[in-house]
């Protein structure tokens, strides 16, 4: 991606970019593993560093773990028997798979995702699920995270892993997260965010890969962002897990980075975030 991109061409090659991971290629530049779309690091091994447990691994579809995450957010989510849970930008479903059972039969969880070939791995996946849980409770929409195929006031918790600073409208996104929240609802997410602006020339590497970093903002303006669309902020935490473990394992995306930081470390820049945030009642 460069700047000379609409928002709409951006979307279009980051959905390319995705189609090509759902069909167990890669999105680097030159076919390189890269950051959020799909790390050079184990997919478990990557799982088990941000916060999943071997128990929550053994639990999902095969394939549905694509090591997308960065970070926990069904952990934090709290989810209770009966809840309607939205996750966005659901890919192959690994984290809806693992809210399913949280919420049992008499809840409902909704996967959204703008890449046909990750929801026909979702749907397939679907069936493996319901034959091991005995759930039927999981569906998969075709929708846009800044447009959501959803009635308004519908949704009791939100989820989100590695998705949203990925959009290029980053303010109607959390609009929408806003409009279909019930009162008390809760949205809780795993995102990359900035502790300070990266070199320009680093910027310009970024944005050539469609890894998080390529649309992250300083944390600060993220806060900003969620207010703004009516929401209070109860948690914006960093985690270093996510990065240091892509460092520390060589990830090309990562390593690009570092080659422009003069000495520096990418992660005193790039970090992973735990969101919690609520509706106002």
């Amino acid at each position: 991606m460069n700047e000379e991109e609409t928002p709409v061409a951006k979307r279009t090659t980051v959905r390319q970019k995705y189609a090509i991971v759902a069909e167990g290629g890669c999105c680097g530049p030159r076919g390189d593993t890269s950051g959020c779309c799909a790390p050079a690091s184990d997919p478990d091994e990557l799982a088990a560093a941000i916060g999943y447990s071997r128990e929550d691994l053994d639990k999902i579809p095969g394939g549905a773990n694509m090591g997308l995450s960065c970070g926990n957010p069904a952990a934090i989510a709290a989810l209770n028997e009966g809840e309607v849970v939205v996750d966005l930008g659901s890919g192959a479903g690994f984290d809806a798979f693992l809210a399913g059972p949280k919420v049992g039969q008499s809840g409902r969880v909704i996967g959204v995702d703008m890449t046909q070939e990750m929801l026909d791995k979702a749907r397939k996946n679907t069936e493996s699920y319901t034959q091991r849980t005995g759930l039927s409770n999981i569906e998969f929409r075709l929708g846009e995270i800044e447009y959501l195929p959803l009635a308004d006031n519908s949704v009791d918790v939100i989820i989100s892993n590695c998705v949203l600073n990925l959009s290029t409208d980053k303010q109607q996104v959390w609009k929408e997260i806003s409009r279909v929240l019930k009162p008390g609802g809760r949205v809780c997410a795993s995102d990359i965010a900035l502790f300070k602006s990266l070199p320009e020339k680093v910027k310009e590497k970024v944005e050539n890969w469609v890894g998080c970093v390529a649309g992250a903002i300083i944390i600060d303006d993220y806060r900003q962002m969620i207010e703004e669309a009516g929401l209070e902020v109860k948690e914006l935490k960093p985690k270093p897990e996510y990065v240091e473990t892509l460092v520390a394992t060589g990830d090309a995306f990562y390593k690009q980075i570092q080659d422009g930081l003069d000495g520096k470390l990418p992660q005193e820049y790039v970090t992973s975030i735990d969101v919690l945030a609520l509706q106002k009642s």
